[in-house]
């Protein structure tokens, strides 16, 4: 094969199996921002909680891959409920820098936590012998566990499209999304729906962080340090919506890679650059509510 192809073959690979990572951790946030109108700076306390669980019941018990995996998922559902019950709540019509300065705090206590009882470095990462190894397409080969996350992100963009476009739960979220006031009049229960799309973005985050920690491995400044990607896959693409989040991710994820491949001197520079140019052009997003 060529190598500018070969090049450009294995930057879309790479770059897409990232995006399908940025994109399950960060949509539970567009979801939850947009539902909420909550400052959630400390999503990403979820994924690392996912991931540590995962790595824990791994290596530690012996747990197999999939059921790890479910286990991190559920965790991580089970602590969105408890901080949206304990410490969001109480903030949901406070100002947005208490919504910052709490969610916040939240990312460094999580820091804390995770360097008492996991330590500082990162932690380890061992995919089954199924998804180890190279799959072999013909005309070149691939990563088989970067293949499974790939194909594991299709299936859940298109899980969470038919739910939130073809079921009545994700009814209720769209209309308490466009207009919250309304969607109490007609009887929804905003409360219990806000608490199980906090639990569903929340799982969601934990199932990112978990099969995705050999894209982006799980140390204590997980939350602090990937804030930006989540926050800008959520910016580009638009609150409360599906699809936004999803191409928002697959174009950071592909020219985050691109750049880093062809000008790694300029590290993220670009992907700032373009960030502000879309949001200068579509400040609500490109797929955001007008």
């Amino acid at each position: 094969m060529d190598a500018a192809l070969s090049a450009f073959v294995s930057i879309a690979f790479h770059g897409v199996a990232f995006a399908m990572v940025l994109y399950l951790v960060s949509v539970g946030l567009s979801v939850t921002m947009g539902l909420m109108g909550f400052v959630n700076l400390a999503h990403g306390v979820f994924a690392a909680a996912g991931g540590y669980t995962m790595s824990t019941l791994m290596v530690r018990y012996g747990v197999p891959f999939p059921i790890a995996v479910i286990g991190a998922t559920l965790a991580g559902a089970a602590l969105g409920v408890v901080l949206e019950r304990l410490l969001y709540r109480p903030l949901y019509g406070a100002d947005e820098l208490d919504q910052v300065l709490m969610t916040m705090g939240l990312v460094f206590m999580s820091m804390a936590v995770a360097k008492y009882f996991w330590g500082p470095t990162a932690q380890p990462f061992y995919p089954p012998a199924a998804l180890s190894g190279q799959l072999d397409f013909g005309f070149r080969t691939f990563p088989t566990y970067r293949t499974f996350l790939i194909v594991s992100g299709a299936v859940m963009v298109t899980v969470l499209w038919l739910g939130l476009e073809r079921t009545r739960f994700g009814a209720r979220i769209r209309a308490a999304v466009d207009n919250r006031r309304m969607a109490q009049s007609v009887g929804i229960d905003t409360s219990t729906l806000f608490t199980l799309a906090f639990a569903l973005g929340s799982g969601l985050a934990a199932l990112g962080g978990s099969i995705g920690a050999e894209i982006l491995a799980i140390d204590p400044a997980y939350a602090l340090e990937h804030l930006v990607y989540f926050l800008i896959v959520v910016a580009v693409g638009g609150l409360g919506t599906i699809r936004g989040p999803f191409f928002a991710a697959l174009l950071l994820g592909v020219s985050d890679t691109g750049f880093k491949y062809l000008l790694p001197e300029f590290g993220a520079f670009f992907i700032y650059a373009l960030t502000l140019v879309i949001l200068l052009w579509k400040p609500r997003g490109l797929f955001g509510h007008a």
